[in-house]
């Protein structure tokens, strides 16, 4: 590569192939080169995407780890020479993900359906607030804030038909404060 640093993209998310069965081996050594060289100001954070998995065997259950993109290595930094070859002289890594040995970052598109980001939700009203539905069955409807749930992306919502009030759960993003 001839020179990496004009591919300084600030700090993105990229991925690193590896050895089948070497993800593992090479977070832990990228961590401790990241310490040992002082590498915290390019280097942020390094993922191996996994999922729980029940497994049953008749009555028996066994929960284990199964990899979501095997053999690759997620790694969220800023790409200079120093970085690259940091990652790059890895045991086990075979070169970054992109167009013949240019590393290409991750979409903003592409990090948010891998759900490494945790996205914080802000809302502009609260339990007992009058708000309005603006999308969905009830579009159109009024009704008064009961509950909302710890994530802040579900609200419950009793909307009143006919004598009754009716509770509703919806999208916190389906609502907006009534005027």
């Amino acid at each position: 590569m001839s020179n990496i640093d004009e591919l300084n993209e600030g700090l993105q998310w990229y991925v690193a192939h590896t050895y089948s069965g070497y993800e593992s081996k090479v977070k832990a050594n990228l961590e401790k080169i990241v310490e040992n060289r002082g590498l915290g100001n390019l280097i942020f954070d390094i993922r191996i995407p996994v999922e729980t998995v029940v497994e049953k065997n008749g009555a028996e259950e066994k929960t284990i780890e199964v990899k979501v993109f095997p053999s690759y290595v997620f790694i969220k930094m800023i790409m200079t020479g120093e970085s690259w070859h940091a990652v790059r002289n890895i045991t086990g890594v075979t070169g970054f993900v992109g167009p013949g040995s240019r590393p290409t970052p991750l979409s903003e598109e592409e990090v948010a359906r891998l759900n490494f980001e945790e996205v914080k939700v802000h809302l502009n009203f609260a339990e007992g607030d009058e708000v309005q539905i603006v999308s969905g069955m009830f579009e159109g409807y009024q009704g008064v804030v009961q509950s909302i749930s710890e994530d802040l992306r579900k609200v419950t919502v009793l909307v009143k038909r006919g004598r009754r009030d009716i509770p509703v759960e919806l999208d916190s993003s389906d609502i907006k404060l009534a005027k």
